[in-house]
């Protein structure tokens, strides 16, 4: 009869690179989803700030979080606010891919 003692530790040494691979690209999932919420919010804060005479790039830039500074690209044509922005890098290379751009627009001129 063979012994299985240290087989559960075997196993865990195993399985703990392909867990970890998981929750890194869980974590890289999470940081796109508020990337594209804090995209969202900006180009409203952008458009809103075309509809009150406001300057758009700069009330969209405002809405962001400090750390977006170098991740951020905000684009005003007309009444339209375009918010491009890419999350943090958990896992590198990967954030360009999951950038987010939202668009809003402040409607027909009146």
């Amino acid at each position: 009869m063979r012994s299985s003692s240290g087989q559960a530790t075997v196993e865990l040494v195993g399985v703990l690179p392909l867990a970890v691979l998981v929750a890194l690209a869980v974590g890289q999932l999470l940081a796109a989803g508020a990337a594209r919420e804090l995209a969202g919010n900006a180009a409203e804060a952008g458009a809103a700030a075309i509809l009150q005479g406001g300057d758009p790039k700069a009330a969209a830039r405002d809405a962001l979080p400090g750390w977006s500074d170098d991740h951020a690209d905000v684009r005003v044509t007309g009444r339209v606010v375009r918010v491009r922005l890419r999350p943090v890098a958990v896992v590198p290379g990967i954030a360009d891919r999951l950038a987010a751009t939202v668009v809003a627009d402040a409607g027909p001129a009146s």
